[in-house]
């Protein structure tokens, strides 16, 4: 009997440790900031002792929460959040190095909505670990309903998690503005050239961005309103604020901080990211009208 414990129960975490319990080999724990009544739920000091975690801490938090609260025993982790750190760029894989050796860590990614997970409707995801024994480790929590493929990519799979989301909000913009579905795939693929341009600055494989941790999630995301980065973008349309859309939410939309990260990472590096650049001009104000008028005629 392995014990996982899953750490943030948002749906995402919640959805991941009802897939774990589906496997009967598993025996599943969570926690949170805030205590839940939910199955399992345990102290965080209860958790740590465990050999295999499971972080579900949105992008923006996870620094601060590993230096308050992290306690490297030799756990083994997988993390299942995606996006950089706006306040300095940072991607995930580079955070957890302080905390994490890097030959126990491993990073998930693929089309995953947590409301489809927690019903047991299948899907595939990518397991994307330095080290092939952890891949092969967290591929065996898995229930039968999701297939899981085993990658090296570590640095495209972050890429490819965090762009997707910016790239959702552009979608979303696209949708509130009734601009059409060929408005709609023309924004979509050229946002997964835009990703893949961007990722081989940072030693991304092209199979990772054609593939599930690319291609996949970006379609799934940019394409629904069940994606909160896709409600973003339809809130921007409407002339709604980031505060009035993030309320309406009552989640975390891990593009807005991306946006933001993109933004700085593109001035010092020089990358040419024409969408995500736009995306963090209407987060800071401009007229989405403007943008697309901009985009059209570059």
């Amino acid at each position: 009997m392995k014990k996982i414990g899953v750490i943030g129960a948002g749906k995402w975490g919640q959805a991941l440790a009802f897939a774990f319990r589906q496997n009967p080999d598993n025996e599943v724990y969570i926690t949170s900031r805030t205590p839940r009544d939910i199955e399992n739920f345990v102290s965080l000091e209860e958790i740590l002792s465990l050999e295999y975690l499971v972080m579900a801490i949105p992008a923006q938090q996870v620094a601060c929460w590993l230096d308050e609260h992290f306690v490297n025993q030799g756990q083994k982790v997988l993390v299942v959040a995606k996006g950089i750190e706006a306040s300095t760029g940072r991607f995930l894989n580079e955070i957890y190095a302080n905390y994490v050796d890097a030959d126990k860590i491993a990073f998930l990614s693929g089309p995953s909505f947590a409301a489809e997970v927690i019903q047991g409707l299948p899907c595939a995801l990518v397991i994307n670990a330095e080290n092939e024994k952890v891949s092969e480790d967290f591929s065996d929590f898995f229930p039968s309903f999701v297939r899981t493929y085993d990658s090296r990519d570590v640095m495209g799979a972050e890429v490819a998690g965090a762009y997707k989301n910016v790239i959702a909000i552009a979608a979303g913009i696209t949708e509130g503005l009734s601009l059409g579905k060929n408005a709609s795939a023309s924004l979509i693929s050229r946002g997964l050239i835009e990703m893949h341009r961007f990722g081989k600055h940072y030693g991304g494989e092209d199979n990772t961005f054609l593939g599930l941790s690319g291609a996949g999630d970006l379609f799934l995301t940019a394409s629904s309103t069940m994606s909160r980065n896709f409600r973003v973008g339809l809130g921007l349309a409407a002339g709604k604020s980031q505060s009035e859309i993030l309320e309406a939410l009552g989640e975390v939309a891990e593009g807005i901080g991306t946006a933001y990260a993109l933004n700085t990472i593109a001035q010092d590096r020089g990358i040419y990211l024409p969408i995500a650049g736009e995306v963090y001009a209407i987060l800071e104000g401009k007229e989405p009208q403007k943008s697309l008028k901009d985009l059209l005629t570059r």
